[in-house]
């Protein structure tokens, strides 16, 4: 149905717009969190690194066009014809809505109206679009298509409080809609594989999110990182990650309750290497998402009701 996927995958969606493959450039936009900079807290969520989740990001000291040219050079070697390849501007690191209006307009502006950027993404807290930015997201919205990608990662308090995610499920819920109705597209990140949280409670995420409005998700693998609050909890044995097994079991339970025309943006995620602690099997994505796919067939014999496989 997808290009020979059993979901509707991210690059399923872009060549049927795009006619071609369209390739993600991680940028900086030298940012801080409200977790990170004394408002909230000042350790950040326990899983995130100091990289603010930007750890395959450019240097934020670059400009904006250096980001872009950089991150462009190093996948070249991956893209047949690179003069005519085109791009999303994924701003990665930290909160990206967390600044000075001046200072996100002027970020925002150079990475859109860059001639090989089709697509401006920002990954951002739900807490951290006021009015104005707003306003700026649907100005940028009329010039290219702008995603924004909302950290919600659960919909458990108790896990909320436990990862020091800060804010409630209300103010999530009421961006998207605030959103929406700016006709803005709104990718929503989750996280598989919390301390403390079943199967039927990633699944009652997964039956929310599949209520609202939202055009695409991200399903990511928890991972432990080395440096964070949940590594120093792993290396004391009060935490352990999900096993390979489990976690496709979980992930193709999810693709089945979400609606078919949900964006899948990510099935598993990529740890660092040299800050993964665990699950070391994530490290080869290739095997894990053969084995996805593997999974997948074998559900096709038996069961044709699942809205994605």
């Amino acid at each position: 149905m997808w290009d020979n996927k059993r979901y509707h995958s991210l690059d399923y969606e872009l060549k049927k717009k795009y006619g071609h493959k369209v390739y993600k450039l991680s940028l900086n936009g030298g940012m801080t969190c409200p977790n990170r900079d004394g408002t909230l807290g000042s350790r950040g969520c326990i899983f995130c690194s100091q990289g603010g989740s930007g750890d395959f990001a450019a240097a934020a000291n670059l400009s904006v066009y250096e980001q872009i040219e950089y991150a462009k050079g190093l996948i070249q070697a991956k893209i047949k014809n690179p003069g005519t390849a085109k791009y999303i501007a994924y701003f990665q690191a930290y909160t990206n809505t967390y600044a000075p209006l001046d200072y996100l307009r002027k970020l925002f502006m150079e990475a859109i109206t860059h001639p090989d950027i089709l697509i401006l993404s920002i990954a951002t807290r739900p807490d951290c679009i006021d009015d104005e930015i707003l306003k700026l997201l649907v100005e940028l919205n009329s010039i290219k298509p702008v995603w924004i990608e909302l950290g919600l990662q659960t919909i458990h308090e108790a896990s909320a409080q436990f990862i020091r995610r800060g804010y409630p499920l209300k103010v999530f819920e009421e961006q998207v809609y605030r959103l929406r109705t700016k006709g803005i597209d709104v990718i929503v990140h989750t996280i598989l594989g919390l301390p403390n949280e079943t199967k039927h409670d990633m699944l009652m995420t997964m039956e929310y999110l599949s209520r609202l409005p939202i055009q695409g998700i991200k399903l990511q693998l928890l991972h432990i990182l080395r440096d964070t609050d949940l590594g120093l909890m792993y290396e004391k044995g009060l935490v352990s990650p999900l096993d390979l097994d489990s976690y496709i079991d979980i992930l193709v339970s999810c693709l089945e309750l979400l609606p078919a025309e949900i964006v899948i943006h990510r099935l598993t995620g990529d740890g660092p290497k040299d800050k993964l602690l665990a699950p070391l099997w994530s490290r080869n994505k290739k095997l894990v998402l053969n084995r996805i796919n593997s999974y997948m067939k074998e559900k096709d014999s038996y069961q044709g009701k699942c809205r994605h496989i």
